[in-house]
């Protein structure tokens, strides 16, 4: 199989595709037949107006609470892939699974980001396999614009939507531009290169080609523990995308990409000569008792593979397109070899899509969506993992996983006026193993007055829990797994809240707003993941409580022409009831708040263009084992449990020429990093080892400087 992918990897060069399930109405535009985040400005329009467009904003037509990172706010600090792209948001928090992987994850309404429902222009991504490093595979100046829809969204896209849903759109087929580069060069001599070129062939065919490659050239041990900082990566990255328009409406879109990536991580000795010495996977013994194999570096060797193809069909049923039919469908495979110390977890993962709708518009009022979907996935894992926890253990697994479900649905729209508007889902969804199950949602939207926006939004989502993967970082550690960590269950939470925007009447702009949020999510079940000081225990909540209230502001003005102030604050709490307890109790390692200060300015005709970003990141309570750690003086390392506030300052400066953009800056301008990130870093053979214990920072100041380069079609 591996030798499959890799000729698949060599052949796509010369590549296929890119697609949305969209037709087009009477003028011309584009119509979303899923009505999930409503019509697109055609990408020509939204180039244009791009440089006049907030960064981030809250979208005032939407249903549901939706925050929009647009194209300029993609260009805000360097955004080298998505997992780069919030650190303007307070809706989303970004940080390190572990400090050997890189693998990064985020955080939606204070819960893992594998309850947040990730979107490819509508296409469920990013899953099982492809989660724990998927961040990292999509290039930030791949993309048009991200929305950030918080709560139970549509039924539409599925049912494994909990905290909410990450929609990316990506640069289109008919964008007027026949070249795009850019290039960035980071102090740690971390390199990223994309490259995209959107051809019109002719008024039915045109087609976008997307290229990345990103690496680091230098390992860096700032904090001297023998771990390097970030693990040594080199990734390739290739897309392609077509549009099809027929005379008669009908749109078919259609893609592939290829994802090949690999990182080495971990200790790095040097040897008597000083050749830097890095983990062997071939050679690594485990015994902490034998001080020849603590001559060898513990360390970890991934290599990710992903092969992925997709297909969307509009179909207008009639003139004015008020009924259509649509269908997406998707396929990828990901194969992800890994080796930590001497555990091995080789995976592969086939995995389907399919969603069949039908639209029908049946006039300003009233709008039902109804459809036929389900996906399906097969996991074949090869797992041996071998620890030192009161004497050897062995963790075997070895074997193939079928998961699936399959469902119908049903979606009505009603709309009076521009007042009020409400829509409600209905799923039934048959689950492998686990039987049929019905997930409804609602969606409100009022304007009492208009400068007043009321939503309100509630539902159930359900999704199979990957332990192993969902929870990558607990290969980085010495600890002994016990418990379900083999088992998927069926994990079922439901979420509701809602929002109130008041659009202010001052301001150099008409997007002067104050908005504040609440959501709250509670698991009926839930895999439970225990840190304990010699083992990770993994279980199902059964009758015990977990639940996540969420709150926040957030406030947006422009006080003068071209100069942007945005400002965001979230509060979480996040309770879970662990094993042999009474009572839920504080979930380790969720930090409790975030705020957020951005300030861009603009000089006339956007020649200049300066980015300042703060934010603050409040404290999260640690695991009990971490309690007592103590500094090198005696104190506690974590005082009354708890790890500090701390700050993350970034800024940018950006000179517009024609065609070009040159831009420079810096990220942690405080060069505040996690102390002691590594538990037992001395010797990663013993139990007591852990890298999974990430709460803040792994690298300090780093400055970077870039470039772009647009070349427009000439009229």
């Amino acid at each position: 199989m591996k030798k499959y992918i890799l000729s698949l990897l060599t052949s796509v060069i010369v590549s296929l595709p890119g697609l949305d399930a969209q037709v087009v109405d009477n003028h011309g535009h584009a119509i979303d037949t899923t009505d999930l985040y409503g019509e697109r400005a055609d990408s020509l329009d939204a180039a244009v107006f791009t440089s006049r467009q907030a960064g981030n904003y809250l979208s005032k037509g939407k249903e549901i609470r939706t925050e929009v990172i647009s194209a300029a706010g993609l260009c805000k600090m360097a955004c080298c892939n998505l997992a780069e792209s919030f650190e303007n948001s307070a809706s989303v928090t970004v940080g390190y699974s572990d400090a050997v992987t890189g693998a990064r994850q985020i955080r939606l309404l204070g819960l893992s980001g594998v309850y947040t429902q990730m979107l490819d222009e509508t296409r469920p991504v990013m899953r099982g396999l492809s989660a724990p490093f998927g961040l990292s595979y999509v290039p930030g100046q791949w993309l048009e614009s991200i929305q950030i829809a918080k709560g139970s969204s549509s039924v539409i896209n599925g049912v494994e939507c909990m905290t909410g849903q990450i929609n990316m759109e990506h640069r289109k087929p008919t964008d007027e531009k026949p070249l795009f580069l850019n290039a960035a060069v980071m102090s740690d001599t971390k390199m990223d290169f994309n490259i995209a070129s959107s051809l019109q062939l002719n008024y039915k065919w045109s087609t976008v080609i997307l290229g990345h490659v990103s690496g680091n050239i230098i390992a860096h041990d700032m904090n001297n523990d023998t771990f390097l900082d970030e693990p040594n990566m080199l990734q390739f990255n290739l897309a392609n995308r077509w549009l099809y328009q027929a005379d008669n409406g009908v749109q078919v879109r259609f893609g592939v990409r290829a994802i090949q990536d690999t990182r080495k991580g971990g200790q790095m000795f040097t040897d008597e000569l000083g050749k830097q010495i890095l983990y062997d996977k071939d050679t690594y013994n485990p015994n902490p008792l034998t001080l020849e194999a603590r001559k060898q570096p513990w360390g970890s060797d991934i290599l990710n593979r992903s092969l992925n193809g997709y297909l969307k069909i509009g179909v207008p049923l009639n003139e004015d397109n008020s009924q259509n039919i649509a269908l997406v469908t998707d396929y990828s495979y990901q194969d992800m070899d890994s080796y930590f110390g001497a555990t091995k977890y080789l995976a592969g993962q086939h995995s389907a899509f399919a969603n069949l709708l039908y639209q029908n518009v049946v006039n300003d009022s009233h709008r039902f969506t109804l459809g036929l979907n389900g996906t399906f996935d097969r996991y074949d894992e090869d797992f041996r993992r071998e620890v030192w926890a009161a004497g050897p253990s062995t963790t075997v697994k070895v074997g193939v996983t079928p998961l699936a479900n399959a469902g119908v649905f049903g979606e009505y729209t009603y709309n009076a006026g521009e007042k009020f508007s409400a829509i409600a889902g209905l799923r039934g969804d048959w689950f492998y193993g686990q039987g049929f199950k019905v997930s409804p949602r609602v969606t409100l939207k009022y304007l009492p007055v208009d400068e007043i926006v009321i939503r309100a939004n509630g539902g159930r989502g359900l999704r199979y829990s990957t332990p192993l993967v969902d929870n990558i970082g607990v290969f980085s550690t010495g600890k002994q797994f016990v418990g379900a960590y083999n088992d998927h269950i069926l994990e079922d939470a439901w979420t509701f809240g809602g929002n109130i925007t008041y659009y202010l009447p001052f301001g150099a702009s008409s997007n002067t707003y104050v908005s504040l949020d609440y959501f709250r999510t509670q698991f009926s079940e839930q895999m439970i993941v225990d840190y304990d000081q010699n083992q990770i225990d993994f279980y199902a909540l059964g009758g015990g409580q977990s639940f996540t209230d969420n709150y926040q502001l957030d406030f947006s003005v422009d006080p003068v022409e071209r100069f942007n102030i945005t400002a965001t604050f979230r509060y979480t709490n996040a309770m879970q009831q662990f094993k042999g307890s009474e009572a839920p109790v504080e979930k380790p390692m969720t930090s409790r708040f975030k705020g957020v200060l951005n300030l861009q300015y603009a000089t006339n005709l956007n020649r200049w263009i300066f980015d300042f970003t703060a934010s603050l990141n409040g404290s999260c309570k640690v695991y009990e084992f971490m309690e007592d750690f103590v500094n090198e003086d005696g104190t506690p390392l974590y005082k009354n449990g708890r790890t500090p506030v701390y700050p993350m300052l970034y800024a940018q400066v950006t000179r517009r020429f024609k065609g070009w953009d040159v831009y420079m800056g810096a990220e942690n301008l405080t060069n505040f990093t996690q102390k002691n990130p590594i538990i037992g870093a001395d010797n990663p053979r013993l139990a007591s080892f852990d890298a999974s214990c990430i709460w803040g920072p792994l690298m300090g100041f780093k400055a970077h400087v870039g470039f772009r380069f647009t070349l427009w079609k000439k009229a």
